[in-house]
Protein backbone atom coordinates (compact mmCIF):
# COMPACT_ATOMS: atom_id res chain seq x y z
CA UNK A 1 0.00 0.00 0.00
CA UNK A 2 1.24 3.65 -0.93
CA UNK A 3 1.76 6.38 1.49
CA UNK A 4 -1.53 8.09 -0.31
CA UNK A 5 -3.81 5.01 -0.24
CA UNK A 6 -3.02 4.90 3.50
CA UNK A 7 -3.96 7.98 3.52
CA UNK A 8 -6.68 7.91 1.87
CA UNK A 9 -8.26 4.43 3.69
CA UNK A 10 -7.39 6.43 6.66
CA UNK A 11 -9.61 9.23 5.79
CA UNK A 12 -12.07 6.89 5.55
CA UNK A 13 -12.54 5.01 8.71
CA UNK A 14 -14.76 6.05 11.31
CA UNK A 15 -14.33 8.91 13.24
CA UNK A 16 -15.26 7.26 16.56
CA UNK A 17 -14.63 3.55 16.94
CA UNK A 18 -17.28 1.69 19.25
CA UNK A 19 -16.31 -1.76 20.79
CA UNK A 20 -18.25 -3.33 24.14
CA UNK A 21 -17.37 -6.26 26.06
CA UNK A 22 -20.02 -7.34 28.35
CA UNK A 23 -21.90 -4.68 29.88
CA UNK A 24 -18.89 -2.04 29.10
CA UNK A 25 -19.27 -0.03 25.51
CA UNK A 26 -15.52 1.72 24.58
CA UNK A 27 -15.76 5.14 22.29
CA UNK A 28 -12.36 5.83 21.05
CA UNK A 29 -11.68 8.79 19.63
CA UNK A 30 -10.12 8.14 15.78
CA UNK A 31 -7.81 11.46 14.26
CA UNK A 32 -4.37 9.87 15.72
CA UNK A 33 -2.49 11.63 13.16
CA UNK A 34 -4.28 14.94 14.41
CA UNK A 35 -4.34 14.13 18.05
CA UNK A 36 -8.08 13.53 17.94
CA UNK A 37 -8.65 16.66 17.34
CA UNK A 38 -12.81 17.51 17.81
CA UNK A 39 -13.42 18.40 14.02
CA UNK A 40 -17.41 19.13 13.13
CA UNK A 41 -17.48 15.43 11.33
CA UNK A 42 -16.11 13.95 14.75
CA UNK A 43 -18.60 16.18 17.28
CA UNK A 44 -21.32 14.34 14.83
CA UNK A 45 -19.94 10.85 15.12
CA UNK A 46 -19.31 10.88 19.16
CA UNK A 47 -23.03 12.52 19.70
CA UNK A 48 -24.40 9.80 17.66
CA UNK A 49 -22.52 7.06 19.47
CA UNK A 50 -23.50 8.42 23.12
CA UNK A 51 -27.17 8.73 21.69
CA UNK A 52 -27.30 5.10 20.70
CA UNK A 53 -26.04 4.17 23.93
CA UNK A 54 -27.80 5.89 26.22
CA UNK A 55 -30.87 4.09 24.71
CA UNK A 56 -28.91 0.79 24.73
CA UNK A 57 -29.78 -0.93 27.75
CA UNK A 58 -27.18 -3.89 26.74
CA UNK A 59 -24.34 -1.14 27.87
CA UNK A 60 -24.00 0.05 31.59
CA UNK A 61 -20.59 1.85 31.47
CA UNK A 62 -18.80 3.97 28.99
CA UNK A 63 -15.39 4.27 28.15
CA UNK A 64 -14.27 7.24 26.25
CA UNK A 65 -10.72 6.66 25.12
CA UNK A 66 -8.34 8.28 21.91
CA UNK A 67 -6.41 6.64 19.48
CA UNK A 68 -2.82 7.13 18.71
CA UNK A 69 -0.78 9.52 21.12
CA UNK A 70 -3.37 11.68 22.85
CA UNK A 71 -6.58 11.81 24.35
CA UNK A 72 -7.98 14.88 22.31
CA UNK A 73 -6.43 18.27 21.39
CA UNK A 74 -9.45 20.39 21.57
CA UNK A 75 -11.36 21.46 18.85
CA UNK A 76 -9.65 21.85 15.30
CA UNK A 77 -8.06 25.02 14.65
CA UNK A 78 -7.56 24.58 11.11
CA UNK A 79 -11.30 23.66 10.53
CA UNK A 80 -12.15 26.52 12.73
CA UNK A 81 -9.55 29.19 11.13
CA UNK A 82 -11.33 28.32 7.33
CA UNK A 83 -14.96 29.11 8.44
CA UNK A 84 -14.89 32.81 9.78
CA UNK A 85 -18.32 33.92 9.75
CA UNK A 86 -19.40 34.19 13.66
CA UNK A 87 -22.68 32.08 13.00
CA UNK A 88 -20.81 29.46 12.27
CA UNK A 89 -18.51 29.28 15.36
CA UNK A 90 -21.46 29.83 17.49
CA UNK A 91 -23.24 26.75 16.06
CA UNK A 92 -19.81 24.76 16.63
CA UNK A 93 -19.63 25.63 19.84
CA UNK A 94 -23.07 24.78 20.51
CA UNK A 95 -22.55 21.47 19.37
CA UNK A 96 -19.64 20.36 21.39
CA UNK A 97 -21.77 21.86 24.35
CA UNK A 98 -24.51 19.78 23.84
CA UNK A 99 -22.29 16.57 22.89
CA UNK A 100 -20.69 17.54 26.78
CA UNK A 101 -24.14 17.64 27.95
CA UNK A 102 -25.48 14.83 26.95
CA UNK A 103 -22.97 12.62 28.52
CA UNK A 104 -23.74 14.08 31.94
CA UNK A 105 -28.00 13.62 30.80
CA UNK A 106 -27.19 9.22 29.79
CA UNK A 107 -27.90 7.08 32.63
CA UNK A 108 -24.73 5.13 32.07
CA UNK A 109 -21.77 6.23 33.35
CA UNK A 110 -18.71 7.75 31.26
CA UNK A 111 -15.12 7.20 32.15
CA UNK A 112 -12.21 9.09 30.45
CA UNK A 113 -9.22 6.70 29.57
CA UNK A 114 -6.74 9.41 29.51
CA UNK A 115 -3.15 9.14 27.27
CA UNK A 116 -0.88 11.79 26.36
CA UNK A 117 -2.45 15.33 26.24
CA UNK A 118 -5.91 16.88 26.72
CA UNK A 119 -5.81 19.94 25.85
CA UNK A 120 -8.64 22.66 26.06
CA UNK A 121 -11.69 21.13 24.41
CA UNK A 122 -9.99 17.77 25.20
CA UNK A 123 -9.35 19.29 28.54
CA UNK A 124 -12.87 19.59 29.00
CA UNK A 125 -13.82 16.47 27.84
CA UNK A 126 -12.19 14.70 30.52
CA UNK A 127 -14.13 17.31 32.89
CA UNK A 128 -17.30 16.62 31.62
CA UNK A 129 -17.00 12.48 31.93
CA UNK A 130 -17.85 11.57 35.20
CA UNK A 131 -14.89 9.54 35.80
CA UNK A 132 -11.16 9.98 34.45
CA UNK A 133 -8.44 7.71 34.92
CA UNK A 134 -4.88 8.93 33.62
CA UNK A 135 -1.96 7.45 32.56
CA UNK A 136 0.72 9.49 34.64
CA UNK A 137 2.49 10.55 31.36
CA UNK A 138 -0.87 12.25 30.75
CA UNK A 139 -0.95 16.52 30.41
CA UNK A 140 -3.80 18.72 30.99
CA UNK A 141 -3.98 22.49 29.76
CA UNK A 142 -6.53 25.13 28.70
CA UNK A 143 -4.04 26.46 26.46
CA UNK A 144 -6.01 28.77 23.94
CA UNK A 145 -5.10 31.68 25.58
CA UNK A 146 -1.69 31.18 23.89
CA UNK A 147 -3.45 31.35 20.60
CA UNK A 148 -4.87 34.32 21.64
CA UNK A 149 -8.32 32.58 22.60
CA UNK A 150 -9.79 32.45 25.97
CA UNK A 151 -10.96 28.47 26.81
CA UNK A 152 -14.52 30.02 27.59
CA UNK A 153 -16.56 26.79 26.93
CA UNK A 154 -13.51 24.60 28.00
CA UNK A 155 -13.83 26.45 31.33
CA UNK A 156 -17.52 25.36 31.72
CA UNK A 157 -16.78 21.78 32.68
CA UNK A 158 -13.45 22.64 34.18
CA UNK A 159 -14.63 25.46 36.02
CA UNK A 160 -17.83 23.01 37.73
CA UNK A 161 -15.02 19.68 38.43
CA UNK A 162 -12.00 21.73 40.36
CA UNK A 163 -12.16 24.57 42.28
CA UNK A 164 -12.16 28.08 41.07
CA UNK A 165 -8.77 29.30 41.24
CA UNK A 166 -7.20 26.27 39.71
CA UNK A 167 -9.76 26.06 36.97
CA UNK A 168 -8.55 30.08 36.25
CA UNK A 169 -5.00 29.28 36.73
CA UNK A 170 -5.18 27.21 33.73
CA UNK A 171 -7.33 29.27 31.77
CA UNK A 172 -5.15 32.56 32.20
CA UNK A 173 -1.45 31.00 32.23
CA UNK A 174 -1.93 28.25 29.52
CA UNK A 175 -0.03 25.92 31.34
CA UNK A 176 0.12 22.68 31.34
CA UNK A 177 -0.31 20.19 34.74
CA UNK A 178 0.74 16.46 34.42
CA UNK A 179 -1.60 13.57 35.65
CA UNK A 180 -0.69 13.97 39.14
CA UNK A 181 -1.15 17.69 39.61
CA UNK A 182 -4.80 16.68 37.83
CA UNK A 183 -5.51 14.21 40.42
CA UNK A 184 -5.11 16.38 43.24
CA UNK A 185 -7.09 19.67 42.20
CA UNK A 186 -10.27 16.87 41.57
CA UNK A 187 -9.62 17.18 37.28
CA UNK A 188 -9.01 13.32 36.97
CA UNK A 189 -10.19 10.43 39.46
CA UNK A 190 -7.53 8.40 39.87
CA UNK A 191 -3.57 8.79 38.18
CA UNK A 192 -1.68 5.27 37.59
CA UNK A 193 1.14 4.04 35.93
CA UNK A 194 1.13 3.82 32.30
CA UNK A 195 1.04 0.30 31.86
CA UNK A 196 -1.62 -0.02 34.99
CA UNK A 197 -4.03 2.37 32.44
CA UNK A 198 -5.55 -0.29 30.65
CA UNK A 199 -6.50 -2.81 33.85
CA UNK A 200 -7.48 -0.13 35.91
CA UNK A 201 -10.11 1.79 33.85
CA UNK A 202 -11.40 -2.09 32.96
CA UNK A 203 -11.61 -2.88 36.45
CA UNK A 204 -13.09 0.28 37.57
CA UNK A 205 -15.50 -0.27 34.44
CA UNK A 206 -16.62 -3.64 35.47
CA UNK A 207 -16.95 -2.67 39.41
CA UNK A 208 -19.46 -0.15 38.07
CA UNK A 209 -21.20 -2.44 35.43
CA UNK A 210 -22.08 -5.03 38.28
CA UNK A 211 -24.15 -2.55 40.33
CA UNK A 212 -27.60 -1.83 39.60
CA UNK A 213 -28.21 -0.26 36.29
CA UNK A 214 -31.36 1.67 37.30
CA UNK A 215 -29.87 2.63 40.83
CA UNK A 216 -26.94 3.88 38.80
CA UNK A 217 -28.91 5.56 36.42
CA UNK A 218 -31.11 7.53 38.47
CA UNK A 219 -28.33 8.26 40.46
CA UNK A 220 -26.12 9.23 38.20
CA UNK A 221 -29.03 12.06 36.78
CA UNK A 222 -29.86 13.15 40.35
CA UNK A 223 -26.18 14.21 41.32
CA UNK A 224 -26.09 16.43 38.47
CA UNK A 225 -29.19 18.08 38.89
CA UNK A 226 -28.50 18.99 42.66
CA UNK A 227 -24.59 19.50 42.32
CA UNK A 228 -26.14 23.03 40.44
CA UNK A 229 -28.51 23.92 43.01
CA UNK A 230 -28.36 26.10 46.44
CA UNK A 231 -27.57 23.29 49.23
CA UNK A 232 -31.60 23.34 50.85
CA UNK A 233 -32.59 23.17 47.57
CA UNK A 234 -30.54 20.00 46.92
CA UNK A 235 -31.21 18.18 49.90
CA UNK A 236 -35.05 18.67 49.10
CA UNK A 237 -34.56 17.36 45.25
CA UNK A 238 -32.29 14.73 47.00
CA UNK A 239 -34.42 13.59 49.33
CA UNK A 240 -37.00 12.98 46.64
CA UNK A 241 -34.86 11.13 44.73
CA UNK A 242 -34.04 9.04 47.48
CA UNK A 243 -37.63 8.46 48.20
CA UNK A 244 -37.95 7.04 44.14
CA UNK A 245 -34.79 5.41 44.53
CA UNK A 246 -36.74 3.12 47.44
CA UNK A 247 -38.89 2.56 45.33
CA UNK A 248 -36.94 0.83 42.83
CA UNK A 249 -37.63 -2.98 42.45
CA UNK A 250 -33.35 -3.54 42.57
CA UNK A 251 -33.64 -1.35 46.23
CA UNK A 252 -35.73 -3.92 47.26
CA UNK A 253 -33.61 -6.73 46.30
CA UNK A 254 -30.59 -4.91 47.26
CA UNK A 255 -31.40 -4.32 51.06
CA UNK A 256 -33.37 -8.10 51.36
CA UNK A 257 -29.87 -9.22 50.02
CA UNK A 258 -27.89 -7.50 52.20
CA UNK A 259 -29.93 -8.63 55.46
CA UNK A 260 -30.00 -12.16 53.78
CA UNK A 261 -26.25 -11.72 53.22
CA UNK A 262 -26.74 -13.11 50.12
CA UNK A 263 -25.19 -12.00 46.76
CA UNK A 264 -27.86 -9.27 45.13
CA UNK A 265 -29.74 -10.66 41.81
CA UNK A 266 -30.62 -6.92 40.32
CA UNK A 267 -34.05 -7.20 38.25
CA UNK A 268 -32.75 -4.40 36.07
CA UNK A 269 -29.51 -5.42 34.44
Amino acid sequence: MTQSTAKAASENEPLVLRTQSGAVATLTLNRPRQANALSEALLAQLQGALDAIAADSSVRVVVLAGAGKAFSAGHDLKEMRARADRAYHEWLFATCSRMMMAIARMGQPVIARVHGIATAAGCQLVAACDLAVAGESARFGTNGIDAGLFCTTPGVAVGRTVARKHALDLLLTGGFIDARRAEAIGLVSRTVADGELDATVRALAETIAAKSAAAIAQGKRAFHRQIEMPIEDAYRFAGRAMAEGMALEDAGEGIDSFIAKRPPSWKHR
